[in-house]
């Protein structure tokens, strides 16, 4: 194997397929980075036993001398080449135990690991030739998860709850993740083949992100029974789907409502944000409660109280008139700021349905996005 690249192409690869890396595992091969050197082009492949990532290399940044493969420490040759300056290196394997990598003033030495033992990788449309892609757009795409993926659970209690539920029919792609104690919800059109249902890590989808953040075009998704396969223009995603049954979350979204109450958007999140300061904090979940308070006179008053710390109230000023009873609800304010900070828009109207229901944030600017907040029991 020999070959000189593109420096800058090269690295922008690296950052990507890092992203499979595991900081830490019970495989040691895992920590590698594969290099197969071809003809015309070259491939890297990380795995960490959730997600596989594969980029291509090819055109002008590469000129192969001599194809081959290897695997090395994916830490040590992602750090060379970062801190090399130079704009082309070359790269070699000596006598299948090492590799060289030269610059125009350096040269590094890194051991090579035993190839043969690193997972034998097939992505789902290799193994499954007859899969057809299903193309997404992935600005969409990539607004979408992020203005829903938050509301997953982190603990492993129930991890079908820590996954997001991808949900096609009737031409809607509809997003969803809740935690059990909150839930987002997130419709939009799309156009395309059979209907299917998955529920993709949120770990997973989170590093998805990171590679699209730059990416222009569409995405050609393959769907299997337990894994689904993202290419992104040169760059191969795999994950795996999680089992089991996602939780029927339309039976949580109230359509009743007796209280509607639309805040300018900024103000409602600085607002809760002062009064949580001093609220206490629930040990288990690690969130601070927040009160809100609609009086006989109309006002609105944001309010915590802590016994050993002190008590906070502010009042905010609706963008309407309201629309409803009096109320006194308690919220976890984390909860409900994650769920404002998602709404791209500059006011957001909640609505209520009683003091011990489930309230709705939304916007009318955007009908296709909702959260429900599950309220917290007030002494």
């Amino acid at each position: 194997m020999n070959f000189k690249i593109n420096c800058d192409e090269l690295l922008n690869k690296l950052n990507i397929i890092q992203k499979a890396l595991p900081s830490k595992t019970s495989m040691p091969v895992l920590m590698g980075i594969k290099i197969d050197v071809y003809k015309d082009y070259m491939n890297l492949t990380t795995c960490n036993g959730d997600i596989t990532i594969q980029s291509k290399i090819s055109g002008e940044a590469l000129e192969v001398n001599e194809t081959g493969r290897c695997l090395v420490q994916g830490k040590f040759l992602i750090d060379i080449i970062r801190k090399i300056n130079s704009k082309k290196v070359e790269m070699f394997v000596y006598e299948n135990k090492l590799l060289i990598i030269k610059s125009e003033r350096s040269e590094f030495k890194l051991n090579v690991m035993t190839y043969e033992d690193y997972p034998d990788i097939k992505f789902v449309n290799e193994k499954n030739k007859s899969l057809e892609p299903i193309e997404i757009e992935s600005y969409p795409f990539r607004t979408s998860v992020k203005e829903i993926v938050f509301a997953t659970a982190l603990n492993e209690k129930r991890p079908i709850l820590t996954g997001v539920l991808f949900k096609y029919e009737n031409n809607k792609l509809t997003y969803t993740a809740t935690d059990g104690y909150r839930l987002s919800k997130k419709e939009t059109d799309f156009n395309g083949a059979s209907d299917f249902k998955m529920v993709i890590p949120a770990k997973s989808l989170k590093e998805l992100l990171n590679i699209l953040e730059d990416f222009e075009g569409n995405i050609k998704c393959y769907i299997d029974n337990n894994k689904v396969l993202f290419e992104i223009g040169s760059t191969y995603f795999e994950t795996r789907l999680l089992e089991g049954n996602y939780p029927d979350t339309s039976r949580i979204i109230p359509s009743d409502f007796g209280l509607f109450i639309k805040f300018n958007r900024d103000e409602l999140m600085q607002a809760i944000d002062r009064v949580s300061l001093l609220s206490p904090q629930d040990k288990e979940r690690n969130y601070s409660i927040v009160k809100l308070s609609v009086t006989n006179n109309r006002t609105i008053e944001i309010s915590s109280s802590n016994q050993e710390i002190g008590d906070a109230t502010e009042e905010i000023i609706p963008i309407d008139n309201i629309e409803g009873p009096v109320l006194k609800i308690g919220f976890n304010s984390k909860y409900l700021t994650d769920a404002i900070r998602s709404l791209p828009s500059s006011d957001v109207t909640i609505k209520f349905t009683g003091e011990i229901k489930p309230f709705v944030v939304c916007s009318n600017e955007y009908p296709d996005l909702l959260h429900v907040i599950l309220p917290v029991k007030l002494n």
